[in-house]
């Protein structure tokens, strides 16, 4: 827990690509604008109402005992109404002759801040918003956007709509002050003295024919903005929020790369924010109780958990889930050995139920601080291979343009050729695995494979080991994992390849990473199709350093 006399909570909130729980749905016009402007009705009952600020006061009757259908039942317990309203519509303090609705008077004001209304906007030539898009699959200079460009808005309207279970307002500021960043965010602005680009400064997923995806750059560089705010101190801990399918994956990854001692939580959403059952709302409050609770934290003060993600109740070791399916409750534990480190379901604190015992930011041994300036990497071609020198980090941090290139490969049976007793494997066949090869020495100096392979073995067949054979030979380490969301480890079977442990392969992908800014590229043989056996002794060495950051990472 935090120690007594401890400063108040300060959060630091991130907002990250492809967030689902920073986007929200398409504005439509509703049908009180269509009435008023004379445009075609939609076929609804009620207009969604959308937040949106007061311009100027206003007086509001309400109905009494309109907010339950019970409220009337138990009308003896209630003070007088503040007014009546007649059939006319006239405000009257007393009760006037006739039939007349018991109200209450509401002062609004703009200070009040949001308020769920009807969407009045209208496209430029007058017709009414059906969709994002002025056209279905517009250009990105015809088309709105739909998710936030960080998470203020968000956290201010989980305060301003939400409410606790006992019918209190979600008070988010009494448990923490926050700041808000935007690092490779789901949404920019586009307009102004520096206009944002799509795909370069923002990431949507939405409309969907304008998704687009972050690079290897985008992480160095949002790598390099986490630590740098980390680093001005003061800090209570970090949430970070980004879209559902891959959210664990940047979050092991800065658990490998952050060095600090407070807890990094990331949060996703499978439905839209203001969606029916949005359930991101709840991820975000149940972080910060997360974080402000201290529960993390051991007697000097230092997050003992790591990287986590927060979603339906539960607290995931963010190397230790995966999404498996688009609802809630749909990620699961993989590796098959604990994952949930705390719970948050019901009404008390949170509660730890496992530590991990894999190596993390402050403890982590690929931690920003500690990676050096430079490594070796390889280019060339196939039989002509050479090591160069790669700058990986200078003054702010990783070197964007160095970040290693790690492909992902898969073992399915029954492959085109067969390798039978007659059957020698012929390695070129895997003419992808080769392309890759030649394209990694021409432009990634550092770079591997994950090759997802039986489960939980990681073995592929003969063909793809023998090409992949090639690249470790070429200095580029190779890693094995098991199929899906394997429980059991990935053995070591050859001591030229690394074992992926119970890593997902995408979890590999981003350790194997991690590993290449701390290790460089392997040593390349003189021949990669046939090395020597003190070539092949060299390897193993060096490939020896890489099995140990995935035996304890």
């Amino acid at each position: 827990m935090l120690p007594a006399g401890a400063p108040r909570p300060r959060i630091a909130v991130f907002a990250g690509p492809t967030a689902t729980i920073l986007n929200t749905p398409d504005l439509v016009t509703s049908n009180k604008a269509r009435v008023r402007h004379g445009l075609p009705l939609r076929p609804s009952r009620f207009d969604g109402l959308r937040p949106q600020r007061l311009a100027a006061p206003a007086t509001l009757y309400v109905e009494a005992f309109s907010a339950h259908p019970l409220e009337s039942d138990a009308a003896g317990l209630y003070a007088p109404p503040d007014g009546w309203v007649d059939a006319d519509g006239a405000f009257h303090a007393e009760r006037p002759p006739g039939e007349a609705t018991p109200v209450y008077v509401v002062e609004l004001d703009p200070a009040d801040g949001l308020y769920p209304l009807p969407y009045m906007g209208r496209q430029a030539d007058g017709s009414a918003w059906e969709e994002t898009s002025a056209v279905p699959y517009a250009d990105p200079v015809d088309a709105r956007q739909t998710f936030y460009p960080d998470a203020r808005r968000l956290y201010e309207e989980i305060e301003r709509f939400g409410l606790a279970d006992h019918g209190g307002p979600v008070d988010l500021g009494s448990l923490a002050d926050f700041e808000f960043y935007r690092a490779a965010p789901s949404g920019g602005y586009t307009s102004g003295s520096e206009p944002e680009l799509l795909g370069q400064d923002f990431f949507v997923y939405y409309p969907y024919h304008l998704q687009t995806e972050p690079s290897l750059a985008h992480l160095a560089r949002a790598t390099n903005h986490v630590q740098a705010v980390l680093d001005d101190g003061g800090f209570t801990g970090l949430q970070w929020l980004e879209g559902s399918p891959t959210v664990d994956e940047t979050l092991y990854w800065l658990g490998l790369l952050i060095d600090t001692k407070v807890p990094l939580v990331g949060h996703a959403a499978q439905r839209r924010h203001q969606s029916l059952s949005a359930d991101g709302d709840r991820n975000v409050v149940d972080g910060v109780k997360f974080i402000a609770s201290g529960v993390t934290l051991d007697e000097r003060g230092e997050d003992r958990v790591g990287a986590c993600v927060v979603v339906d109740e539960l607290v995931y070791s963010a190397r230790d889930v995966t999404k498996a399916d688009a609802r809630p409750g749909g990620y699961e534990v993989t590796g098959g050995h604990g994952g949930v480190v705390a719970d948050l379901g019901g009404y008390g604190p949170p509660q730890l139920t496992y530590l991990p015992t894999r190596r993390h930011t402050h403890r982590s041994e690929t931690r920003l601080t500690v990676l050096p300036e430079s490594v070796a990497g390889v280019v060339g071609r196939l039989g002509d291979v050479t090591r160069t020198e790669v700058l990986t980090k200078d003054e702010h941090g990783l070197v964007p343009t160095a970040m290693p290139h790690v492909s992902l490969t898969k073992y399915s049976r029954y492959a085109a050729k067969g390798t039978g007793a007659d059957d020698l494997p012929v390695a070129d066949e895997e003419v992808e695995i080769f392309a890759r090869i030649e394209a990694n020495l021409a432009r990634f100096p550092l770079s591997g494979f994950v090759c997802e392979g039986m489960s939980p073995f990681g073995m592929a067949d003969p063909v793809k080991n023998a090409a992949l054979s090639v690249a470790v030979f070429a200095g580029m380490p190779v890693v094995r994992t098991g199929r899906g969301t394997t429980g059991g480890m990935a053995y070591r079977t050859d001591p030229t390849f690394v074992s992926g442990n119970n890593l997902t392969a995408t979890k590999a992908r981003l350790l194997l990473m991690a590993a290449l800014l701390k290790f460089g590229a392997l040593p390349p043989a003189a021949d990669p199709f046939a090395p020597t056996s003190d070539e092949r002794a060299a390897t193993e060495k060096a490939v020896a350093e890489f099995q140990a950051l995935f035996d304890t990472h």
